[in-house]
């Protein structure tokens, strides 16, 4: 079942969808599935369209036209079962053909056929895949050429680790409980766990919410280790007005309260992710304004008292978390880039009236691309004379690649000159 439930999903992809709805989506339609279901089912997508273009060099030598989405997806998802499992041959191709069955029936035996005449090719799959920039690398050729030209001589290394399963880190919530408390926790439950330069703390290996002691006490959160450093950076202090301007799903926003009890206003353009901020923060027994709005269009929520600080944790490519979202390296189209820029460019340049002078903003994104990075930063800063950079840990920005601790993320501390 695992491998139709998956190819359904990697044809969603392949028909434009996005991944992570679709399925949300299919877990809504089947409640009943156990956790083992649910995971195997997960793990099988999430690996295809990691190594999407490794199985579609092997389908590029033995098609001539792609088929339709769902058969496309059900052969990606069987060429990867097979690399995984090779032993297990009969049994991946023979449950292809159950699942064609049950999408196109009409198809069954051009699946069965293609992937007989794959393995019998099994030897030169590797030869292709190296032959080819894309599926040697794991991501699109204009993605390798920007990290390539921006990440100096790590670039090999972050494409590398956005093709690993991602890292699993907590975030403790220190209103109600202790870091070192969550730590005897966590190890009194079997778990192997590594403190962080930023309190993080990290698993050997990803394991259920369920698993976790104090999870639905709200004691602490799952957060990645990179994206714990945003409410570090920002500092607020007790009695501050803080805005976190862009703030689904709300793990900054409530970091940011587990830090020091400010007057905080969140907004988030979606109602329905806003609602995920609304539960989120209920969870941990925090408290925040959350609104409905578009950051932009200050006049339409913005009281006219200024805040002491500001997280704009812009909307932005997520090239930086591609392996949580690997179908992001295949819809993404470089293209937008330029579109994220522009639409970040707008929120910073809103977001700045707002500060009150002295005050802090911090900018964020889950980016690679130095064009929402540092260029945006860059170009900010030459139109704002009252902009000044705040070192960050030293430097003049917070450049995190993808590695084996956390995903990619940039940060700038800006502070406007009073």
């Amino acid at each position: 079942m695992a491998l139709a439930r998956a190819a359904e999903l990697v044809g969603a992809v392949l028909g434009g969808g996005n991944l992570t709805e679709a399925f949300e989506h299919m877990l809504a339609t089947h409640p009943g599935w156990p956790d083992a279901t649910r995971g195997a089912v997960r793990d099988l997508a999430w690996s295809t369209l990691r190594d999407f273009r490794r199985s579609g060099v092997v389908l590029d030598r033995l098609l001539h036209t792609p088929p339709a989405p769902a058969i496309h997806g059900l052969l990606l998802v069987a060429l990867t079962r097979l690399r995984q499992r090779p032993e297990q041959a009969h049994t991946v191709v023979d449950q292809a053909v159950q699942a064609a069955l049950e999408l196109m029936p009409g198809l069954k035996n051009m699946v069965n056929g293609v992937l007989r005449n794959a393995l019998r090719q099994r030897d030169q799959w590797e030869s292709w895949a190296e032959a080819d920039e894309e599926a040697r690398l794991g991501f699109p050729r204009w993605w390798i050429a920007r990290l390539r030209a921006s990440a100096g001589e790590s670039w090999e290394a972050a494409l590398a680790a956005g093709n690993q399963r991602p890292p699993m880190a907590i975030r403790v919530n220190t209103r109600r409980t202790t870091i070192d408390a969550v730590l005897a926790g966590l190890e009194g439950a079997g778990l192997v766990v590594r403190r962080l330069d930023n309190d993080a703390l990290l698993l050997d290996r990803p394991v259920p919410v369920g698993r976790l002691p104090g999870f639905s006490d709200g004691l602490l959160s799952v957060q990645d280790a990179g994206a714990q450093w945003a409410a570090r950076l920002l500092a607020p202090l007790a009695g501050e007005r803080v805005l976190d301007a862009c703030a689904a799903p709300g793990g900054k926003t409530a970091h940011l309260l587990e830090c020091a009890d400010v007057e905080l206003l969140a907004l988030e353009l979606d109602s329905l992710r806003a609602q995920r901020v609304d539960s989120n923060l209920a969870r941990l027994g925090l408290t925040a304004r959350v609104q409905v709005a578009d950051c932009r269009r200050v006049e339409r929520w913005w009281d006219g008292r200024p805040f002491d600080r500001i997280l704009a944790d812009v909307p932005c490519s997520a090239s930086g978390v591609a392996r949580r979202h690997p179908d992001i390296k295949w819809l993404r189209r470089e293209t937008d880039i330029a579109q994220f820029a522009a639409q970040q460019a707008e929120i910073l340049d809103a977001l700045w009236q707002t500060l009150a002078p002295g005050g802090t903003m911090l900018y964020v994104t889950c980016s690679v691309f130095d064009e929402e990075n540092a260029g945006q930063i860059a170009r900010f800063c030459a139109l704002h004379a009252d902009a000044e950079r705040v070192p960050v840990c030293g430097e003049p920005d917070l450049k995190l690649l993808p590695n084996a601790e956390h995903d990619g993320f940039y940060y700038a501390l800006l502070r406007k000159q009073a």
